[in-house]
Parts: structure tokens; sequence; C-alpha cells
């Protein structure tokens, strides 16, 4: 690991807190030296400053001392932290060992990897460092780099998404018997001048990133965040608080600053997060890279996106806005209440970028299907619909979007189109569908419907769509299950290069 590493990952804090304890209590701290040292010495809470006291009794030389000793201490052990924090990566996982008395070991299958983020934090980033977490396939799965050299993170997450698409590292096995002609101390040497002299010069370096096929204008995310449901609903919260002063107290207006103040956090958050953003083709899958403090990457390899949601606001349609999320596995803990930061793949963009986006993340379509996405789904319904909709019968359960709410079964994917106010269409690839599902409650039986559940992996991307016919529920059900097995039988995206080492389709840029 980078050798600034335990100082990132809590020695930071720890100096922080040690400052603050000293400056609060040196009077104390300097008087129990000095009385460990002289005992018949004067008590330092009379005496005034302690700086003073030492000044004045040539006990500079005493204190210096301690303060080298406690330094010499915290290097020690933050080298024993870094000197036992250690990773390899085999042909069949990655590997993470750390602690001193502790120990922990953790290991994430190559076959299993859903993803590789590099994370690149401001203060890190000013000294050339980067954090790199392998998402597992399950709960608690992630196995987490923290800190690398950032262009050594680069290289061990080309490596390992190699390894994970079932190509050999022959070039690996080069660069490792030239290592091999050095010792182990030797390499650390390197590491740590290296480490020293982007310490000092600083190594703020823009990450090398292929070229992106969106580009969002700043103009452009900062209205999308003004007119989203949140400014719905500011809006009326601020109705409400001036309808209730007028009938009641003026002191209601005073609630409208934290609204106003809360709205201006969450917007400055949103938009700092989705700015510089990119996203990106490469041999091993999406490249998604966003932030303006706090720079992340995540490359996500072919067959790892297990349902797909374009969907568009009412106060964006006048501008022709869509935004695309995906449900993925992220490994974290269950019950973790961290937000999926990846989940939102496009946070706005026109019908162009719309296009783009999805053909790269649905390499396997063919393009006869592409009108069933914008044409029928995403603008639909359009003349000569090919979707199964609500029937006129079962109105009264979807009374605006009766004629937009259906589903449609063509060939590897199924799509179900939602919502007239907000308009969203659901994408689900059958390899990457766990189970299909209907349901039927008594309105539902009275009018001969049912509702249909495409089970993913937990999103932000729902798979229901309710109120279809009933005996067209049905029908579906029976197609899907048996497209889904064999969709599921014929997939082999978990190893998306083989032994032939062939780049997966949509994507052919270098890595």
């Amino acid at each position: 690991m980078h050798p600034l590493t335990p100082l990132f990952r809590g020695g930071l804090v720890l100096v922080v807190v040690a400052g603050i304890v000293i400056s609060n209590l040196r009077e104390r701290i300097i008087d129990f030296f000095v009385r460990t040292a002289a005992p018949d010495a004067p008590d330092l809470q009379d005496q005034g400053d302690p700086i003073d006291f030492l000044l004045r009794h040539n006990l500079i030389l005493v204190a210096l001392l301690v303060v080298l000793v406690v330094v010499l201490i915290l290097i020690g052990l933050f080298y024993l932290a870094w000197r036992f924090h250690t990773f390899r990566i085999t042909g069949d996982d990655v590997e993470v060992r750390q602690g001193v008395l502790f120990r922990s070991h953790r290991r994430a299958p190559l076959d299993r990897v859903q993803g590789v983020n590099l994370t690149r934090p401001m203060l890190a980033r000013l000294v050339g460092m980067a954090k790199l977490e392998v998402v597992g396939a399950g709960s608690d799965a992630n196995v987490k780099l923290e800190y690398l050299a950032t262009g050594t993170a680069e290289e061990v997450r080309a490596d390992i998404l190699t390894l994970a698409s079932g190509r050999q590292l022959a070039e690996a096995r080069v660069a490792g018997a030239a290592r091999a002609g050095g010792s182990r101390m030797q390499a650390a040497a390197s590491i740590v001048t290296d480490a020293v002299n982007d310490l000092v010069l600083g190594s703020d370096q823009p990450v090398a990133e292929p070229d992106s096929i969106v580009q969002i204008p700043v103009v452009r995310l900062i209205l999308s965040r003004l007119l989203s449901g949140r400014t719905v609903i500011l809006l009326a919260l601020i109705v409400a608080a001036v309808w209730g002063s007028i009938v009641g107290t003026v002191w209601i207006l005073f609630t409208i600053v934290p609204m106003f103040l809360g709205f201006g956090t969450v917007l400055m958050r949103s938009v700092t997060k989705a700015l510089r953003y990119r996203i990106s083709p490469t041999r091993n899958g999406v490249r998604i890279t966003y932030g303006l403090f706090t720079t992340i990457t995540e490359t996500l390899p072919p067959g790892r996106i297990h349902a797909i949601e374009v969907s568009q606001p009412l106060l964006w349609r006048a501008s022709g806005w869509w935004a695309i999320r995906v449900n993925r596995l992220s490994g974290k803990r269950a019950g973790s209440n961290e937000p999926d930061q990846f989940a939102e793949v496009l946070p706005v963009g026109d019908r162009a970028d719309v296009e783009r986006v999805l053909r790269l993340l649905l390499p396997g379509m063919g393009d006869d299907q592409w009108p069933l996405v914008f044409q029928h789904g995403i603008l639909g319904p359009a003349a000569d619909d090919p979707y199964t909709n609500t029937p006129r019968r079962a109105w009264i359960v979807r009374p605006l979007s009766w004629r937009r709410n259906g589903y449609l079964l063509s060939g590897p994917v199924l799509f179900l189109r939602r919502g007239v106010i907000w308009r969203s269409l659901g994408i689900f690839p059958l390899a990457r569908l766990q189970s299909v599902g209907m349901h039927q409650g008594p309105v539902d039986r009275m009018l001969r419907v049912a509702g249909l559940h495409a089970h993913t992996i937990s999103g932000r991307v729902s798979g229901e769509l309710n109120a279809v016919d009933r005996d067209a529920a049905v029908d579906v059900f029976a197609r899907v299950e048996a497209a889904a097995v064999a969709a599921g039988a014929a997939d082999h995206s978990h190893r998306w290069a083989g032994d032939a080492g062939t780049a997966p389709a949509g994507g052919g840029s270098p890595r």
C-alpha cells in the first residue's frame, strides 16, 4: 500500500485530535512531564504560560526530546500498520490482509466481481493517492484497497478486470520477472521515495480516461436539479408556510429559512457530485466517472447490470431531458444506509445522450428492437403500439395512465412502461432476471386484471407493473419464465473475454 495509508485511514484524525487536546491541556501535559523529571519543580498552574516557564528554566531540550519520542512512536505504529497491510491478486481472487494484533483477511473471487471503483478524495488526490474497491456479489462482500498510488491503482484495476474477463496476464509475468531481480526493501524504498515526492511537489494530475460519449453542460445540470421533485416539495412547503402565517401567526414564516438552507445544501451536493461526469466504453465494460471534490470512477464489467430505467420528471418534459438509473450489486452490508452512488448512470441528458448510453448498457439488443425503446417505450404509446396495455375496463385503477401502462417481451429483454405524468420505461435483461411473479387482489379479480413483478436485485428500478389483463399476464408469465431460463443458460458474461481474449460488444476502446 501507499506509505501514507495509515495517516489517511485514521492517523490524520489522530493528529487533529491530538493537536486540539494539546492546545487545550498543554499546561497539565507539560506540568506532568516536568514533575516527572524534576519533582521539586513549582506548579505550572501558578507560573503563567508553560512555554515561558520552559524558557525560564532551560527545559526546551527536555520538551523537544519528549516530542521526538512521541513522534517516533507514532511513526513506528504507522510503519507497522503499513507493513502488515498487504494485498495480492491471484488467478482466482483478490486478497487483502491487515492488522498487527488483530489480523483480518478478506478475499473477493474474480469471477464474482461486479465492478471496480476508484475513489480519489480531495486531500488524497493532492498527494497522488486513490482508494480501490472491488465490488463483490453478496452482502458486505466488497474488498477495499486503501490507499494506493494513483498510477498503481489504475494498473491494479486493469489487472483485476483482465483476470475477471478470463484473459491471462502475460504482461504481468514479464513485469513480475523484472521485479524479482530486486529486493523487497528496494521496492519499498522506491514506493516511499515516490510518496515523498508526491507529498512535496503535489500530484493532483488527471487520471487518463477514454473519451466520454456524453457531455453534460453545467447549466443543464443545475437547471435539472432545480426542476426536480425536490423543488415541487419546497414550493409546496413555502406556500403552506405563507398560508399559515396569514391565517395563523407570522412566526411560521421563519420556518422558510431552514427549508432554503436544507434545499441549498442538497442542491449543491447533487450538483458537485455530478460535475465532471464521463461515461465511456472500454474493453472491460462501462467506465463511469464523476465528482468535483471527490472524483469517483467505476468500471462495470459486461453483464453486471440487472435492470435499467429511463425516467422523465414532469418539469423536464419541456426541455426533453431524461435520466437513466440501474440496479446493480453493490456488495454493501445488509441494512446499510449508504445510498448507491452509482445507481444513476446518466444524471440528465437529451434523447441523443440517452440513446448512446442505452446502446452502451445494452450491447446485445438488435437494431430492430431500438424503436421499441424510444419511439414506443419512452415516448409511446404511438401508432401500431406493440405493448400490451391496461384494458379499458380497468381504467378506474389507472385513470390517467391506463393507455400507457403496459409491457412487452422482445428477444432477450422485458420492457415495462409506466406513468403518464412521471414517465418511465423499465428494461430488464432476461439473463439477469431472478424470478417473475404474479399477484391479484380482490379488486383485480373483479376487473379480471393482475399484476406482474419482474424480480431483480434490490435497487431504485422497480419491476412492478399493475392492472394487466389477467389472461395476458398468465401468458407473459409463462413466456418470460421460459425465455429467462434460456437466456440464463446461454449467458457467459461473467467471463466476457474467455480464453480467446475477445472484447465485449459495445466496448472497443482501450482501458
